[in-house]
């Protein structure tokens, strides 16, 4: 059975970029949103496998947005997505709940590395 992915991040580009390293390697995306609340929307009503959220994003961040997640779903898995130089916002979201992280710009075999660590 595929894998059920939401694509959380406010450049269109980067969610295209995500979706197509994901659809590439049989994952299915249920999803995207372009802010913390929506991603919230999101995740209660497709009811995602996992979630790549990025951190930094206007309105809602992916911080504020995890924590709703895992409120929401104490075993949701979600993959935070930042750039260079966020170490500090990272720590925070394992912290709270997050299973991984990627940096950006994305590198294919290191998104897929990571979705499969978490799923198992």
């Amino acid at each position: 059975m595929e894998q059920r992915i939401l694509i959380v991040d406010d450049a269109a580009f980067m969610r295209m970029m995500i979706k197509d390293i994901l659809t590439k390697n049989d994952f299915e995306v249920i999803g995207e949103a372009e802010d913390g609340q929506k991603a919230v929307d999101q995740f209660r009503e497709l009811q995602p496998d996992l979630v790549t959220l990025d951190i930094t994003m206007p309105g809602k961040d992916g911080l504020e947005a995890l924590k709703e997640i895992k409120e929401a779903d104490p075993d949701a898995n979600v993959i935070m997505c930042s750039a260079m130089g966020q170490q500090d916002m990272v720590i925070d979201a394992i912290q709270a709940g997050a299973k991984d992280f990627i940096v950006k710009p994305f590198q294919g075999d290191r998104v897929i590395e990571a979705i499969q660590k978490v799923l198992g």
